[in-house]
């Protein structure tokens, strides 16, 4: 073993599979609002809180999990386990942030129909409410360190003007590809380093493996199930695809796994929707929605061993394209034309989380001037008492429930 495997390996154990599992479930019990407030939240607790990252290696890791199809929130926490604890590290944050939700939904599934309609519940209100709060300490403290001058303030404000107008996927992507395109032609030396080093704790030799994995399965699994007839087969091919094929994640992923299962009588129309609105109630990743198809799924496999096909397959994707990019990004991020492009691409992201907060997450959120109040009280809590997010959800849902309760 060479010196500088010794020194990766030994660099890579900051904590343990342990630690991140536990702090990840603690965010997968109280991360609600959707992928932008997921990604506030990581901020919150690991650059802010725990000193794992800097904000610009933050930024530069969101940065690269919205280029890659997936949930990027999802990707961000893997990142971040590994990052911690190597490729345990990765599989412990997966599991903590996604278990709670995946639980949930799949008990749903067990029961459709027994939380009633939750679209009206004034404690799911108030966690919307927090969400906004979240997600505008995330922006502010983001803004501060990654559009420091007008040219990336200036293209911040052009990527949310772009996406507002494009919701869509392609809004996003465009808003990246155009900052990136920026960064490199008008932001050369405008800064030195790209803050604290990612020591990855993956094996190069790992990353062509695992990029080959993941296009033999998005490519075999059509054929393989074409000429091998199995119900468990064709479940995992198409929430396979459905992980592999979006980009954005979340919502974005809906018309895909719709078009997967309702057309072919798997479930019915009702049912996904009915799945699709206890989502919105869930913490952690919307992608969990697909433990609730697998539950509910008519044809065999389903219950819990659908759910569990359905949800392995929906992710699987993400941590073999992060095994394939992750060893490279250290590398790739220090490079003058790479940190050009960086600067452009985290001041574009910026303007998404913008955008994003504006619509759906304010949209969603503040309708009168009691919702506004509770949020800028929330806000406050967050940022200037650094109260834990957790605590503020806890309470943004009880304060909004109390007050319901007397109108």
């Amino acid at each position: 073993m060479s010196e500088a495997a010794v020194v990766e390996r030994a660099d890579t154990r900051h904590g343990s599979a342990f630690e991140v599992l536990r702090i990840f479930l603690r965010l997968g019990l109280t991360s609600f609002g959707g992928p932008v407030a997921h990604l506030g939240y990581f901020r919150g607790e690991f650059v802010a809180r725990r000193k794992w990252l800097d904000e610009a290696a933050f930024a530069d890791i969101v940065a690269l999990c919205q280029f890659l199809p997936g949930p990027a929130s999802s990707q961000t926490g893997m990142s971040i386990g590994i990052l911690r604890a190597g490729l345990p590290g990765g599989l412990a944050a997966w599991l903590g942030f996604t278990l709670p939700s995946a639980v949930a939904m799949c008990a749903f599934g067990y029961g459709v129909g027994w939380a009633g309609d939750l679209s009206h519940a004034a404690w799911l209100h108030g966690l919307k409410i927090v969400a906004v709060a979240v997600v505008a300490n995330a922006v502010w403290g983001m803004a501060k360190n990654l559009c420091p001058d007008r040219e990336r303030a200036t293209i911040a404000v052009g990527a949310a003007i772009l996406v507002i107008a494009l919701p869509s996927s392609l809004g996003q992507i465009t808003a990246i590809v155009a900052g990136a395109l920026i960064g490199w032609g008008l932001l050369k030396g405008a800064d030195v380093g790209s803050g604290a080093a990612l020591t990855v704790g993956i094996p190069r030799r790992w990353s062509w493996p695992a990029g080959v994995l993941f296009f033999v399965l998005l490519f075999g699994l059509p054929l393989l199930h074409a000429s091998v007839p199995s119900q468990a087969l064709a479940e995992f091919d198409a929430f396979y695809r459905s992980g592999a094929l979006v980009f954005g994640g979340g919502h974005v992923v809906l018309p895909l796994l719709q078009a997967a299962v309702v057309p072919p009588g798997w479930v019915s129309n009702d049912s996904f929707l009915a799945g699709y609105g206890a989502a919105q109630a869930m913490p952690g990743p919307l992608f969990t929605f697909a433990a609730y198809l697998g539950t509910v799924m008519g044809p065999a496999p389903n219950g819990w061993l659908g759910a569990v096909i359905c949800l392995v397959a929906i992710f699987l994707p993400s941590p073999l394209l992060l095994v394939a990019a992750l060893p490279y990004w250290e590398t790739l991020r220090r490079k003058p034309a790479v940190k050009s492009v960086l600067r452009g691409v985290n001041a574009a992201v910026v303007g998404i989380l913008v955008a994003a907060l504006y619509n759906p997450v304010w949209t969603s959120a503040i309708f009168g001037p009691r919702d506004f109040a509770i949020g800028i009280v929330a806000f406050l809590a967050l940022a200037l008492w650094a109260m834990p997010p957790w605590l503020v959800v806890i309470l943004g849902a009880i304060g909004t429930a109390l007050l319901a309760a007397f109108e």
